[in-house]
C-alpha cells in the first residue's frame, strides 16, 4: 500500500483524527473509509437510472422524463437548503 501525503488545514486535521477516534479508527481508516463510500458522478448516474427503472417497472409505469426532471430540481433545492426547514 502506497501511503500518500495530503496537506490539510490544522482545524481539518483535528476533525478529521476526532471523527475518527469517535468511530474507534485511525484517521487513515476512517478516510479510507469515507471516500470508499463516496460515489463517483458516474456511479451516481448508474445508480440514479437504475432507481427509475425500477420505479417504472413496478411502482409507476407512466412515470415521465418530466417527472424525474422536477424531482431532481425538487432534491436540488433541498440540498440547497432553498426549500424545507431543518428540524
Amino acid at each position: 500500500m502506497a501511503d500518500t501525503t495530503i496537506k490539510i488545514s490544522e482545524p481539518i486535521r483535528d476533525r478529521l483524527r476526532t471523527l475518527a477516534e469517535e468511530r474507534g479508527l485511525s484517521t487513515r481508516a476512517y478516510v479510507e473509509r469515507v471516500v470508499a463510500a463516496a460515489p463517483t458522478e458516474a456511479e451516481r448516474a448508474e445508480r440514479t437510472a437504475r432507481a427509475i427503472a425500477y420505479v417504472r417497472a413496478n411502482l409507476c409505469p407512466d412515470l415521465s422524463e418530466d417527472d424525474v426532471r422536477a424531482a431532481q430540481e425538487w432534491r436540488a433545492s433541498i440540498a440547497a437548503r432553498q426549500v424545507g426547514e431543518r428540524r
